[in-house]
């Protein structure tokens, strides 16, 4: 993959996209001292993505050329990410960051984490920094713990805190995805008292890579019944969308999805949708558009 796949636009940019991933399920298995969940967990990238342009500049700084309402630029992932590249990295070039959001904040489908992730692949390419692949997932990491799977680039099986990651193959699906008219904040999920947290661990091999089929049958996700209880829109537009197909809950929610065979059999339910429920179809990715940018 090289820079031609990313012409600079007439706003002086080169566009690189930062797809949206989903829980196809989620279990808490535990807590460790410091209050860190321990998770297992299955993440898919979709074909519904953000937008991130970037543009190299020499004087070193970071620039956030577009506004993104409700975040400040101090909190802004994609910010962090790129003076956390800088300054693994010491190089000493900056770069102008514009973001066109697509992907619904706060729904539980990884937009913040996927820009910084994008942020990290795309100018370690055009810093040429040379960094590796784990490198930049240790970078992440401290961004955010969900910043590691789209650096890492695959469909993936995910534990610890949602940093040891596994590749694995799955089913190719189309996904209805709908958008409850709520943000759901993670930290109080996560807190609640009724949270289960004592999910059995799988053993990896029960997820081989020639055999998984969660694509088609989404599991369960420990999350779903705190917010469902807290947020009673996201049960409604489950109990809908469970009428039409396997569905489940991606993170911490707002956001449900349901799993079909193709992308006609997703667009033909979504339109008999009820009036005034928004969402999105979109296909499974097997790998990150931006996986070839690294090639270890």
């Amino acid at each position: 993959m090289t820079d031609a796949a990313f012409p600079m636009q007439p706003d002086g940019l080169r566009h690189f996209p930062a797809p949206a991933k989903l829980n196809l399920m989620l279990h808490v298995v535990g807590r460790r001292p410091d209050g860190y969940h321990l998770l297992e967990t299955v993440f898919r990238f979709i074909d519904h993505a953000d937008s991130v342009g970037l543009a190299v500049r020499a004087d070193g700084r970071i620039v956030r050329v577009s506004d993104l309402p409700g975040v400040a630029e101090a909190d802004d992932l994609s910010i962090r990410a790129a003076h956390a590249l800088q300054q693994a990295s010491g190089c000493r070039l900056g770069a102008d960051i514009s973001l066109l959001k697509r992907i619904p904040q706060g729904g539980g489908l990884g937009g913040g984490s996927s820009d910084a992730a994008t942020v990290l692949v795309a100018l370690n390419h055009l810093w040429r920094t040379g960094l590796s692949r784990i490198a930049l997932q240790e970078i992440g990491l401290r961004l955010g713990a969900d910043v590691p799977v789209f650096v890492f680039g695959e469909t993936a099986f995910a534990s610890g805190i949602g940093e040891e990651l596994v590749a694995i193959g799955a089913e190719p699906a189309a996904y209805l995805v709908l958008v409850p008219p709520v943000q759901v904040p993670t930290r109080t999920i996560f807190q609640s008292p009724h949270l289960t947290r004592d999910s059995p661990a799988a053993k990896i091999a029960g997820f081989p890579h020639t055999d998984f089929r969660f694509a088609l049958a989404p599991g369960r996700n420990d999350l779903e019944p705190v917010v469902v209880a807290g947020y009673p829109e996201v049960g409604e537009h489950l109990a809908w969308l469970r009428q039409h197909a396997p569905a489940a809950m991606s993170g911490s929610g707002a956001c449900v999805f349901g799993a079909f065979g193709s992308v006609a059999e997703a667009q033909a339910v979504f339109a008999r949708r009820p009036a005034g429920m928004e969402g999105f179809v979109a296909a499974g990715l097997d790998r990150h558009p931006l996986h070839g940018l690294l090639d270890r």
